[in-house]
């Protein structure tokens, strides 16, 4: 007799007379689940989650870009929006009012930061900001693909109404301008100050 045979009989003896083997289709164990409620922590975590995703999928893609020569200068305004308002845009002629580093971030962690950066401005009231990604010597460079990308975003953003490249004393073709509109809040205190001024 084999050892394996051995082994068997074995396995056999110590198991007893009492022990039947299952069949395939019927006498399946039924696993019990304890179900239990998310906690409070939980539910808040999912419900940033998804209004996280909800918020960058409403505004901004991340289709494929054509790429926007490394040396090439960017800007874009509005229609109603006067070409004085991207001159001086473009000549540093406002005062940034807030920053946003995003050199050597990936992609995606930038579409985010951007995002949420130009809602924040917009909410805040403040009308002109600096948008900093660096710049490449070449045109598939991650700065210039930032760049790029960055370039499409923006015209994407309902509050933007022009960027331009920044003049080169304050970050250069490395460094964006963005004006935004005023807020519907901003337009109210204007007109409350005005009728004041008449008044």
């Amino acid at each position: 007799m084999s050892y394996a045979a051995d082994d068997y009989q074995a396995f056999r003896e110590a198991l007893g007379n009492d022990v039947q083997p299952l069949t395939k289709s019927r006498d399946k164990i039924a696993l019990a689940r304890n179900q239990t409620s998310p906690s409070d922590a939980q539910l808040a975590r999912r419900e940033s989650a998804q209004q996280t995703s909800r918020d960058e999928r409403d505004f901004l893609s991340d289709e494929f870009v054509d790429l926007i020569g490394a040396h090439d200068p960017i800007e874009f305004r509005r229609d109603g929006i006067q070409l004085g308002v991207l001159e001086r845009l473009r000549h540093g002629g406002y005062d940034a009012e807030a920053r946003l580093h995003i050199m050597r971030m990936p992609v995606i962690e930038c579409r985010r930061a951007v995002f949420g950066f130009v809602r924040d401005a917009y909410e805040h009231d403040l009308r002109s900001v600096l948008i900093v990604h660096g710049r490449s010597r070449e045109d598939d460079g991650h700065s210039n693909i930032v760049r790029s990308y960055l370039n499409h975003w923006l015209q994407q953003l309902e509050p933007v109404q022009a960027f331009s490249s920044a003049p080169a004393r304050q970050g250069g073709i490395g460094a964006t301008f963005v004006m935004l509109r005023k807020s519907e809040r901003a337009r109210s205190r204007n007109r409350e100050r005005q009728q004041k001024r008449r008044g």
